[in-house]
């Protein structure tokens, strides 16, 4: 098992970190990516990485809420660390409309940058998709350069999406806790993503899966998800994980 997407750098975590590697370890997890939020989290996520090297991954990427009137002086200043540090994807990147839409159009072309990153260094991205499908599928179909692979972190759209962001290009689907939950529409999602487009996250420490459901999420848990995910699809464990 893998944890594609978890945020264990963050100070939630900041009193027993070797402790939730541990964890992880004992509980299967092969290993762990890291995707960044700001400049701000770069150095604590750089630091984790440096620390278990072999274990934990890295990527860098400005998420759709950091995205402000500074965004291209931020971008600016990014831009070098992806030669500096050895990143295995842009992201934290996308789109975020849930709260505020003010940020629109400067969350657009955060986004065709990042991609463009993408397709220069040759990784793929992690996506944050939030009441903005549309909008993201619009900036990839309007894209300058090929399309990048990537993954569509905590995707939690309709089985009509699924097939919509299908048809854009070579992408994944992150699913974690929330499939879990008694109300979630994300297990019937399974059948349609399929088995080889899922991607398995806890995005730690939130959306902490059932039955730890109101605690700090970690990647240990991926367990949960791993169980959940294979019994909604009648198949074992072993061919989630």
């Amino acid at each position: 098992m893998v944890d594609s997407h978890s945020h264990i750098y963050c100070d939630a975590f900041d009193g027993d970190i070797d402790d939730v590697v541990a964890r992880a370890r004992e509980a299967g997890v092969r290993h762990i990516i890291l995707p960044n939020e700001n400049l701000e989290s770069v150095p604590r996520l750089a630091t984790l990485h440096e620390r278990y090297p072999d274990y934990i991954s890295m990527t860098l990427g400005l998420h759709p809420e950091d995205v402000h009137d500074d965004y291209l002086e931020v971008l600016d200043r990014m831009r070098p660390m992806l030669d500096q540090y050895p990143v295995v994807a842009i992201g934290e990147i996308g789109i975020d409309l849930y709260w505020d839409k003010t940020w629109r159009e400067q969350q657009q072309r955060a986004l065709d940058i990042q991609l463009h990153w993408c397709h220069e260094l040759g990784v793929p991205f992690i996506m944050h998709c939030r009441e903005a499908l549309d909008d993201i599928l619009d900036v990839i179909d309007h894209l300058d350069c090929p399309v990048p692979q990537g993954v569509f972190h905590c995707f939690a759209e309709t089985p009509a999406d699924v097939e919509r962001v299908r048809q854009r290009g070579d992408f994944y689907f992150g699913v974690n806790g929330v499939v879990t939950f008694k109300k979630s529409t994300v297990p019937q999602l399974l059948p349609v993503i399929g088995l080889d487009r899922l991607l398995l996250e806890t995005d730690a420490p939130y959306l902490t899966p059932v039955p730890h459901r109101g605690k700090r999420n970690e990647s240990a848990y991926i367990p949960h998800i791993n169980d959940f995910v294979a019994q909604a699809l009648g198949v074992t464990p072993e061919e989630v994980s």
